[in-house]
């Protein structure tokens, strides 16, 4: 197995401090990975990158709310704004998707991301999984077409792992002109098995546990049980254990 790229996704300066410093080559930085992972603050993007040791990559998330990855005119402009605003700010590349109501790839608004990301990559992301898997080949021909460089997906299932067949021959067909990524579910236990079944140059993953909470008071912010649960971090060690396992 040649060497593979270890992406990681984070939505804290703690998070992003541990990927680095585990060796990550790359980092994807949103807010709330607890909703999927949504634009993050360009403050955050800030610290970040002056922060972050060794300096590495930092791609940024634009997706403004959860759920679906069908948007409105207006949430649209939103993504141009906070990416216009974030490029300016150092963010490296982008990390975006944008569905049609039917479910297919919005190949107009899909060209208005890239054609603002001028000569910085963009990834496309896990929407993908939520297409149609007949049309899997159509769907990848579209994403290339549009000049994304890269395709993070599960193979249409709820993991990595379980989606590895799929993955697999994505990669045998379109490895010339997409990265395809896996990601989703991926950890110290099946990383070795993806990267050598997948034959993938990249791997996605958050490698989090979770963080002892500073407060017991039992008060959730948001009026549900969110905030209750334990604090997940991005591990250095878990990090740096998946690359030894890859033979980086």
């Amino acid at each position: 197995m040649g060497k593979v790229l270890l992406e990681v996704c984070v939505d804290s300066v703690e998070s992003a401090k541990e990927a680095a410093k585990g060796g990550a080559g790359r980092i994807e930085l949103c807010s709330a990975l607890s909703e999927g992972g949504l634009t993050p603050t360009v403050g955050l993007l800030k610290i970040v990158k002056r922060t972050i040791e060794p300096k590495i990559p930092v791609f940024v998330m634009l997706r403004p709310r959860r759920a679906d990855f069908c948007f409105s005119p207006e949430e649209i402009e939103v993504i141009l704004l906070d990416m216009e605003v974030l490029r300016e700010n150092g963010a490296d590349g982008f990390v975006f998707g944008a569905l049609t109501a039917e479910g297919s790839i919005d190949v107009i608004n899909c060209r208005r991301v890239i054609e603002a990301a001028g000569n910085l990559p963009v990834t496309f992301h896990r929407a993908f999984d939520v297409t149609n898997e007949v049309d899997s080949e159509k769907t990848c021909t579209e994403i290339a077409d549009l000049g994304f460089k890269r395709l993070l997906t599960s193979g249409f299932q709820a993991s990595a792992e379980a989606g590895l067949k799929q993955i697999k021959k994505l990669n045998e067909m379109f490895h010339e002109r997409l990265i395809i990524m896996p990601g989703a579910g991926i950890n110290e236990r099946n990383v070795k098995k993806i990267a050598d079944e997948c034959k993938c140059r990249e791997i996605h993953a958050s490698a989090r546990i979770p963080k002892n909470q500073l407060t017991t008071s039992g008060i959730s912010m948001g009026g549900g049980t969110a905030d209750l649960q334990p604090l997940m971090v991005t591990s250095s060690g878990v990090v740096g254990k998946m690359i030894e396992i890859l033979g980086m």
